[in-house]
């Protein structure tokens, strides 16, 4: 008998020590929120010559095109795309000619970023100076 108690009693503590534990490991922290991936905002730049000059010459600066010249009759619009936060902007127009019926000459240059004027200049006179605007833009 006591035999079959401790064969008994063996088992018992066999089957005991075998039983199958599960073990859940917690995090002490929350799991972070994952970092978001950098947003490049793009901006419309947009170069505007105007008014009463029969032709005119346009001369442009941008990180995309460089150094641009053009010779055009107004009103001129150069549109282009950037998606920097800071770019460094020119604008310059010299007028070639006025029509014969001119009695009051003016000349408007603007450099609008995303609709709204940055830079501005205007002149009003017959002679034939260029009229220029620059300025480091940055948002």
């Amino acid at each position: 008998m006591r035999k079959l108690i401790g064969l008994l009693m063996g088992i018992a503590l066999t089957v005991i020590a075998c039983r199958p534990t599960t073990v859940i490991n917690l995090p002490n922290d929350p799991t972070p929120p994952p970092s978001p991936s950098p947003v490049f905002v793009k901006h419309t730049i947009q170069f505007r010559a105007q008014v009463n000059p029969s032709s005119v010459r346009i001369r442009y600066s941008t990180p995309v095109d460089g150094l641009g010249q053009v010779v055009t009759s107004l009103p001129y619009f150069q549109t282009f795309t950037i998606s920097g936060d800071s770019v460094f902007l020119s604008l310059e127009a010299t007028p070639i000619s006025y029509g014969y019926g001119v009695l009051y000459p003016f000349l408007s240059i603007q450099i609008a970023v995303d609709n709204v004027v940055f830079r501005e200049a205007t002149s009003a006179d017959f002679i034939l100076a260029p009229l220029a605007t620059s300025g480091q833009w940055r948002q």
